[in-house]
């Protein structure tokens, strides 16, 4: 983070360079053109008493010449400054980092550099899709040749179409969503439907008294919900007594806040993206934030193996060479380490559970076999090692 820290302030220093120029460039240049139209006016009038051009008017207008020269020259010398100030922030790049990232990984990771370049293009499209910036990846997958199926698209083409939507401050479209996926939304303890309900409640309550009875009537919609949200239909049905008088001045103020829309905009799409089977963060974005943490320590760590000539140590395949902290953000599944061997396990070394109930990996129990029969390393129960069970986490 230092490195890009120093590579801020360098950019800092050429805006606030370029932001001085233009608000120096801009009264300059409106001083001049005060000055011109001033001499221009004098010399017109005296073209209108037929008087000849004056000795005075005439050194005025050689000074106004030179005026404008310096002006633009100085200007210029100004920007050319401002050129070498750019030129800093690409020193500063190079200088706090390493132009061969791509080194840091071998090409061993890939099946091949067309697979490498579909899986990215293939992560940029969803992360557009994700975006809302739906032609611009209609166009991407155009111009790439990438074929995306119509039923990779429709999720969040309908997420889009809701968000947009709910921007709008219509909450229609989310509604008729979440009654129409209202059972698996409940087992995800989801309380998106009634936040909705909630909202179009206050909307209503904002027409004033004329939309008392229609307020009324809607609060229906909060009857199954009346267990785990008793609370807040209080608050809510207590805010009709303040209805004549206006919300905006009473204790219920506090439901007219904007804030709501922002709140019922992150609700849907982390409901409807778990409900989907998509993330709420596109994986481009999280593998650029992760990269971001990961990338200066696997860097150090490629300049000690090559300083050090030991540069078979790491495989880049399955592992790293040093345990990278992403924080809790990033944990995605649950991960298990055998108690054994000290070792994570994988797709070819995976968790294996014992009849006793311990769970160790499958090349600790292999190592552990011995005349056939396998005794348990936390409990003297002997056993076979056939009747051990792959565990998927």
């Amino acid at each position: 983070m230092e490195q890009c820290a120093c590579v801020e302030r360098e950019l800092d220093k050429v805006l606030q360079k370029f932001l001085t120029y233009g608000q120096h460039c801009e009264q300059s240049l409106e001083e001049l053109l005060h000055y011109v139209g001033q001499l221009r006016a004098e010399l017109a009038n005296a073209a209108l008493q037929g008087t000849p051009l004056s000795a005075t008017l005439s050194l005025v207008m050689s000074q106004c010449c030179r005026k404008i020269k310096d002006t633009v020259q100085k200007l210029a010398s100004d920007h050319k400054d401002i050129h070498s100030s750019v030129s800093r922030v690409g020193k500063a790049i190079d200088r706090n980092f390493d132009s061969e990232i791509c080194g840091v990984v071998s090409d061993a990771v890939w099946d091949s550099r067309e697979k490498q370049q579909q899986i990215l293009q293939l992560a940029i499209v969803e992360h557009l899709y994700q975006q809302g910036m739906l032609s611009v990846a209609e166009e991407l997958c155009q111009e790439s040749t990438l074929n995306v199926d119509l039923d990779f698209k429709q999720p969040f083409l309908e997420l889009n179409r809701i968000l947009e939507a709910l921007h709008e401050q219509d909450l229609g479209p989310a509604l008729e969503w979440a009654v129409s996926h209202r059972q698996r939304l409940l087992e995800l303890n989801s309380s998106l439907e009634f936040k909705l309900h909630r909202l179009h409640f206050i909307r209503l309550l904002t027409g004033g008294p004329e939309k008392q009875l229609e307020a009324l009537s809607y609060a229906r919609h909060f009857q199954p919900f009346a267990r785990l949200h008793q609370r807040e239909i209080q608050v809510m049905m207590g805010s009709l007594v303040y209805l004549r008088l206006g919300l905006e001045k009473s204790p219920y103020c506090h439901l007219l806040d904007s804030s709501h829309w922002a709140e019922i905009c992150e609700t849907f799409t982390r409901d409807a993206c778990s409900l989907l089977g998509l993330s709420v963060e596109s994986p481009l974005s999280v593998s650029f934030a992760s990269g971001c943490v990961a990338l200066p320590v696997l860097m150090n760590i490629k300049a000690v193996i090559e300083q050090r000539q030991c540069t078979g140590v790491w495989s880049h395949k399955d592992e790293l060479p040093i345990e990278i902290e992403l924080g809790m953000k990033c944990w995605y599944h649950s991960v298990f380490a055998c108690p054994i061997l000290r070792q994570q396990t994988s797709d070819s070394n995976p968790p294996i559970k014992l009849i006793c109930g311990h769970v160790i990996s499958r090349d600790a129990l292999n190592k552990l076999i011995n005349g056939g029969k396998l005794k348990c390393p936390y409990c003297p129960m002997e056993q076979n090692p056939a009747d051990g069970k792959r565990i998927i986490f």
